[in-house]
């Protein structure tokens, strides 16, 4: 899973045909450019260079070429649609125009992807000669597949075992032997991992491992990442209607783009010291399941009530944060799947964004609006606090109340982390309900590209 070939670009421009992506008021130059006939078959096709729009031109041997619109759009997703619609092992050469070309060499591999472990594209994918731009956007897109390919993976094929040991193959894949806390040492330095894993038969495990840019030193920046890797949530005893079990498999999402996020990193070799940390879990029902007003004891000392077994991401995320925290890092970010409050307020599209540190915030989601993977924030309300009392344990895992579920979340977890630790926390969807162009139904990463590019804007 850790890599998903893109066979869809190509080096040899033997035989490629020209394809041009043209915004509406280029339309006009464009078509002076082309040979007279060709241009009267686009007028005549009513091509007016909308978004998506594809015109193939005729030619005295066949195909003389295409015409992409573009509109306004100036995503990598403009391109996200070509690979389904140009003609089966075609190979095309994208000319000169109004478009970033790492963006469209990004929004085309992205439009190739597909889960295929168990169901090959019966369909060979119209090849691109791979534009003069720099390895940024194919590092990208491979890092974005990865992250597809863990989430769409089913629960049987990956579990808290598999993502560890695929994160172990990635630290050492660039140098770093990974360090894998499991067992009775578990319960002694995770002790809320290893509660939300005991009911399950697969065992929990947390993995790590420790990077440097061959440009760093022992100075350098250090950035921390921490994932939620729930492989399946059940809800615990708290079980979850089958409809909310469904897609539960992409519990792991958090993990699976810390993952990512520290591949992009590695594979930029940018000067900063990295630690990742991922919880690897699965969340089931049985005998020996955490229950309803347990009580359990974190890695920070604080005491923890089980309001409910559901609310497991935070009992990961806690433990992991509060080792994390203890080094001081330049940045210290956590991803998780983690309420379904935070998909009713701002839908599917927008992880949410919580930070304590303001200059980060704006770093974050200004990048996010510049690479077209945006986030929204939200406040650490401090007013919410007290909904997570507890009358038996320093705190309740969930709120007394049934508002504001996201805040709260993000509150006890904010619990573990250290006042002079600047701490990013993304609450994630990780899924495209239906598919669009470049965004096939399924696990999506979201919010990497974002924040590969805040870090070495700010650290590097």
């Amino acid at each position: 899973m850790l890599d998903q070939p893109f066979d869809s670009l190509t080096t040899d421009a033997t035989g490629a045909l020209p394809l041009h992506a043209v915004r509406p008021e280029g339309l006009e130059a464009l078509l002076a450019t082309l040979p007279t006939a060709t241009a009267a078959f686009a007028r005549a096709s009513g091509f007016a260079a909308k978004p998506q729009e594809l015109v193939l031109l005729p030619g005295q041997d066949g195909l003389a070429g295409a015409l992409l619109g573009l509109g306004q759009d100036r995503s990598p997703w403009a391109f996200g649609g070509l690979s389904s619609r140009l003609p089966e092992g075609s190979v095309w050469q994208l000319q000169q125009g109004d478009y970033d070309a790492s963006d469209a060499t990004l929004g085309y591999c992205l439009g190739t992807y597909r889960y295929a472990a168990f169901k090959p594209s019966e369909r060979k994918a119209a090849r691109l000669v791979a534009p003069a731009v720099g390895p940024e956007a194919v590092s990208h897109a491979g890092a974005i597949a990865m992250v597809r390919d863990l989430i769409n993976a089913p629960a049987n094929i990956l579990g808290p075992v598999e993502l560890g040991d695929i994160a172990a193959g990635l630290a050492a894949r660039h140098g770093s032997s990974a360090t894998i806390v499991e067992g009775l040492a578990l319960d002694a330095e995770y002790p809320t991992v290893a509660a939300v894993g005991r009911g399950s038969v697969r065992p929990a495990r947390v993995v790590s491992f420790r990077w440097q840019g061959s440009g760093a030193t022992d100075a350098s920046p250090l950035v921390s990442l921490c994932g939620k890797g729930v492989c399946f949530d059940t809800g615990g005893y708290d079980l979850k209607p089958s409809s909310g079990m469904l897609r539960m498999k992409k519990d792991m999402g958090g993990a699976a783009t810390v993952l990512g996020l520290s591949r992009m990193i590695m594979e930029a070799d940018l000067p900063i010291r990295l630690v990742t940390r991922i919880g690897c879990v699965e969340n089931s029902v049985s005998g020996s399941a955490m229950r309803p007003l347990d009580v359990i004891r974190t890695r920070s000392g604080l005491t923890v009530e089980i309001g409910n077994t559901d609310a497991e991401g935070r009992l990961v995320l806690c433990d992991l944060l509060h080792d994390a925290s203890a080094e001081s890092p330049a940045l210290l970010l956590d991803c998780a799947t983690l309420t379904g409050a935070a998909r009713v307020a701002v839908g599917p599209d927008l992880p949410v964004l919580f930070c304590t540190d303001d200059a980060w915030a704006e770093i974050l989601l200004r990048n996010g609006t510049a690479v077209h993977d945006p986030m929204w924030r939200l406040p650490l309300w401090s007013g919410y606090d007290d909904w997570l009392k507890s009358p038996i344990a320093d705190l309740n895992n969930v709120s007394s109340r049934p508002q504001a579920g996201a805040i709260v979340a993000a509150l006890f977890l904010k619990r573990f982390v250290s006042a002079n630790v600047p701490w990013a926390h993304l609450d994630l969807y990780a899924w495209n309900d239906l598919s669009r162009p470049g965004r096939p139904e399924g696990g999506e990463a979201q919010s990497l590209r974002a924040v590969f590019r805040a870090i070495g804007e700010r650290l590097c």
